[in-house]
């Protein structure tokens, strides 16, 4: 995403601009594909974003999608508790104020108001620190939402997370109000709301995209790249040009001499099993005390996302899909009997969101002029989200009219 949103944020202000994709269809991670098991699309996982993500909101403007998110009118977040058969929503107000942490009905079971000013802490945490050195990782508020929510964002055990990280999360939703962190899914699937429609705008404003071009070397000199060589082709990079490299951090570490990157990642796991949830299930349930964090609810399955899965990520997948389907039933009420069923695993989804891993994020800025970096890894000030990768492509695509402009 991080590699479309520079092309799309560089044709926007009149550049010229040639994609060249590794794989065969675009949109890396965030991609959909026909799953003949359950005979219908999915998405390689669940992605969600939020309604104060404004980068997010600012590409799919661009690419003429600004309504491929659903969700509802307000913040509400529904969560089931396995282990004590427990169900609560959490209801935030929309404005900065949050009185909504002084009403019994609207904050988490077993939580008072000062249990919430203590997460104002993370805010002036430096960069070193870990949420665990900040504030206190047990309790209801901790287990019942902070948890659960940290997990998702920062897709690291959170009490090992990067505190910095954490607060950038919570400076621009919770600290802003509900407005600001409505849950949004892509629909009808990820490919249809992030990849599908800026394609279609690049293509529109004559940029060209070739699919299955693995770049396998950059050719520099002291100064400036001067080609990039694929399986089948080289291609001269003029000093004029400026290359975008959105690859992961492993290979660009491989590519660029001497770049430090993140090097220490965390898996996700998803199921998605053929079964329409029952009516009244809200689009998005946290599960408490299970295997399974988060139930998507679809018009045609159901899905589960895991979070930082890594001590899951090499079970059999047949005995992942019974697993997580115990959750499933138990929280939504159905049969124990296993519907048609599939796994997706991402081994090294994201990097680890560990205050030692940041350290190692690069900036945008490479050692050669017409060389730019982009994607979640980089130094985006976010954890590895969809937001993330759309703003460094957005930054990359600024320095890079800004230089031409020079």
């Amino acid at each position: 995403m991080a590699g479309l949103a520079a092309g799309v944020f560089a044709v926007a202000q009149g550049a010229q601009v040639v994609i060249y994709e590794a794989a065969g269809q675009a949109g890396g991670r965030c991609r959909s594909y026909y799953d003949a098991t359950l005979d219908s699309v999915i998405d390689n996982g669940n992605h969600l974003v939020l309604s104060g993500n404004r980068a997010v909101q600012d590409y799919l403007s661009t690419v003429g999608a600004a309504n491929a998110l659903a969700g509802p009118a307000r913040a509400e977040f529904n969560f089931f508790d396995v282990r004590a058969n427990e169900r609560w929503t959490i209801r935030p107000n929309d404005g900065a104020l949050p009185w909504w942490i002084f009403a019994g009905d609207r904050r988490v079971p077993g939580t008072n108001a000062s249990d919430y000013a203590r997460l104002a802490g993370l805010l002036f945490a430096g960069p070193a620190a870990a949420i665990e050195d900040i504030i206190p990782c047990q309790g209801a508020l901790w287990e019942r939402l902070m948890r659960p929510l940290l997990l998702a964002v920062l897709n690291t055990e959170p009490e090992k997370g990067s505190a910095v990280l954490a607060a950038a999360v919570l400076r621009e939703t919770l600290a802003k109000g509900g407005l600001a962190y409505r849950p949004r899914v892509a629909t009808p699937n990820l490919a249809a709301a992030f990849v599908e429609p800026a394609l279609k705008y690049l293509t529109g404003k004559y940029a060209m995209v070739h699919l299955g071009q693995r770049l396998r070397r950059i050719v520099f000199d002291t100064e400036n790249i001067l080609a990039l060589e694929f399986p089948e082709n080289t291609v001269p990079v003029s000093p004029g040009d400026t290359v975008v490299l959105a690859v992961p951090p492993w290979v660009a570490a491989d590519l660029i001499p001497g770049l430090e990157t993140p090097n220490a990642f965390r898996s996700i796991v998803n199921a998605h099993f053929k079964r329409p949830a029952p009516a009244g299930t809200p689009p998005m349930l946290g599960v408490i005390g299970g295997t399974a964090e988060w139930i998507f609810a679809f018009p045609d399955r159901i899905s589960v996302t895991v979070s930082a899965a890594d001590a899951i990520v090499d079970k059999d997948r047949e005995r992942l899909a019974q697993l997580l389907w115990g959750d499933v039933w138990r929280a939504l009420g159905l049969s124990p009997m296993l519907p048609p069923w599939q796994i997706v695993k991402e081994k090294r989804a994201t990097f680890a969101a560990t205050p030692e891993q940041a350290a190692r994020r690069p900036g945008v800025k490479t050692a050669w002029r017409n060389l730019l970096l982009a994607g979640d890894w980089t130094a985006t000030g976010l954890p590895a989200t969809i937001e993330g990768a759309l703003r460094s492509g957005r930054k990359a695509a600024q320095l890079a009219a800004a230089r031409v402009a020079v």
